[in-house]
């Protein structure tokens, strides 16, 4: 499902124009990005899941094409958990 269908139905089932679902769809991921920003982000939806930002050390890897060794630097990463009812579900 794309982000422009994702709003159609949005639209639909909540009885909205095509608009405002755009403008509600914008604010939520807006305040997940937000959230997952700070320092200890951590956006819990109870029956959905978790998004929790967690950090990746710095480590060893190899080019696959050379098979020389290479240094990844420790970056920001973003861990997604289903909840209960949404395991349930699929």
């Amino acid at each position: 499902m794309t982000k422009a269908e994702l709003i159609e139905k949005m639209a639909k089932d909540a009885g909205i124009s095509k608009a405002a679902a755009t403008e509600a769809l914008n604010a939520f991921t807006d305040g997940i990005t937000k959230t997952l920003k700070k320092k200890d982000g951590k956006v819990t939806l109870v029956g959905f899941g978790t998004f929790q930002k967690v950090r990746r050390k710095a480590r060893k890897g190899r080019n696959p094409q050379t098979g020389e060794a290479i240094k990844i630097k420790a970056s920001n990463a973003v861990k997604f958990k289903p909840g209960k009812k949404l395991s349930e579900a699929v």
